[in-house]
């Protein structure tokens, strides 16, 4: 079971992980890249614990530090691929799902977003989350529908105007 942190609180995170057929792919080659890296790890971990007193050995704690992270990297990516879901979304139904392409008109200016998983996201290039403020008020929206999300700067009105 992983945790995400949300505020103060340790949520155990169980849900699905929707991903896209590239993403599931990312996410197998960061396992195996990680389970390569052990065997030198461990060796690492091994020769620094040679040294003696691993009590006050700063390039052991590092060592063992560096394992446990990998192994912890590797348990969350284990655990991630057993819950992912494909988002392999019908399309052309008219209505905004996971894996839907949906364009906005927001204050006279259209913009592209690309729904995903949380995984995924980058919004710096049009790929928001499901989990999103944005994007869990536009699924289920049709063409034509409106939004109002809060924002720091004030209420944004986003009009769907096309769905891919």
């Amino acid at each position: 079971m992983i945790f995400t942190r949300r505020r103060d609180d340790r949520i155990p995170d169980t849900g699905p992980v929707h991903l896209t057929a590239e993403g599931i792919a990312n996410l197998k080659k960061r396992l195996s890249r990680l389970k390569e890296s052990l065997p030198q790890l461990i060796e690492e971990t091994k020769r620094t614990a040679a040294y003696g007193d691993r009590s006050d050995s700063a390039e052991y704690k590092e060592a063992k530090s560096a394992l446990r992270r990998a192994n912890s990297q590797i348990i969350g990516t284990e655990d991630r691929l057993r819950r992912a879901v494909l988002i392999n979304p019908v399309r052309n139904l008219g209505i905004v799902q996971i894996g839907s392409t949906v364009i906005l008109d927001i204050d006279k200016i259209s913009k592209t977003f690309e729904i995903v998983g949380s995984i995924e996201t980058n919004p710096g290039s049009g790929r928001i989350s499901n989990k999103s403020p944005l994007g869990e008020a536009l699924l289920g929206k049709k063409i034509g529908d409106t939004v109002n999300i809060k924002t720091p700067g004030g209420e944004k009105k986003y009009r769907v105007t096309k769905i891919d």
